[in-house]
């Protein structure tokens, strides 16, 4: 039966603080039905600052999450409107925004991000510690 299951996840949204908590649940859901469950908490914790990207800084809140099962992890892209790039900066701890990317940065195996015809892609790869028998 698991030969059936997609390793492609896609999800158009809007980005908007009420809605990431449905959007970790869903991501949540969907690693977990790959057998990724312990990449739940570093996945969620990167989605939730791409959306927070776009909703803080994109024209537009409209967006998609594509998720994808590798066989030595999992890749994530959010692609909006927007072609402006990320920043990743030291972080000032006691501020209350700016880190988002850094954690990023220092959560992932790999990132990067895609300038597109339409906007840009944002990525992030996260690689399962788990060995295969």
């Amino acid at each position: 039966m698991a030969e059936n299951i997609s390793q492609r996840y896609e999800l158009r949204l809007r980005a908007h603080p009420q809605t990431l908590a449905d959007v970790r649940r869903a991501v949540a859901a969907r690693l977990r039905l790959w057998g990724r469950e312990e990449l739940i908490s570093a996945a969620g914790m990167c989605v939730t600052e791409l959306l927070s990207n776009v909703h803080k800084h994109a024209a537009s809140p409209e967006c998609v999450l594509l998720l994808e099962n590798l066989s030595n992890g999992v890749h994530a892209a959010v692609s909006d409107t927007e072609s402006a790039l990320p920043v990743v900066k030291e972080p000032d701890f006691l501020s209350e925004s700016g880190r988002g990317m850094f954690l990023l940065s220092k959560t992932a195996d790999e990132w990067g991000t895609d300038l597109t015809p339409t906007g840009k892609t944002v990525w992030f790869t996260l690689r399962s510690e788990a060995v295969e028998p």
